[in-house]
């Protein structure tokens, strides 16, 4: 038996739609990644502004702290840095969420349109079972006077 057009276009659509979910997921997981550098990074840096504070009670001489601030500058760019890329990975969820909802939407509407016209093909076999059965009743009422 041949496939109807309608399924054919339901079949991609669900193909597509699983594509665009596991795109999603992956996307997420970037996100998950970037958001744990970050936090890595914000660690690092309370961690090593902590153990400044602990030397700089004892003493430190001018290129001590020249150093300490050289590196603290370092650090917050590269948090910034993170930050801008865990940015970006949050714009991607956002579109892998768009692609996947409109994927989804598609797929939704096929299946309507299928399970409209298997509604009509179900309600016109109903129709001409029931023309059969008033048929076939008629006659067997027409036969049997």
């Amino acid at each position: 038996m041949q496939k109807s057009p309608i399924s054919t276009l339901i079949e991609i659509a669900v193909k597509n739609s699983d594509e665009a979910a596991k795109r999603l997921g992956k996307a997420i997981l970037a996100h998950e990644e970037t958001e744990k550098q970050l936090s890595l990074l914000l660690q690092y840096k309370e961690d090593y502004v902590i153990r400044f504070q602990d030397g700089a009670s004892k003493g430190i001489s001018t290129t001590q702290y020249i150093n300490f601030q050289s590196f603290i500058n370092k650090l917050d760019g590269a948090v910034e840095g993170q930050k801008q890329v865990v940015g970006d990975a949050e714009y991607k969820i956002k579109l892998a969420r768009n692609h996947w909802q409109e994927s989804e939407k598609k797929r939704l509407s096929y299946d309507t349109l299928n399970n409209r016209a298997i509604a009509s093909v179900q309600k016109k076999e109903g129709k001409r079972d029931q023309k059969q059965m008033d048929e076939h009743a008629a006659r067997s009422f027409f036969y049997k006077r």
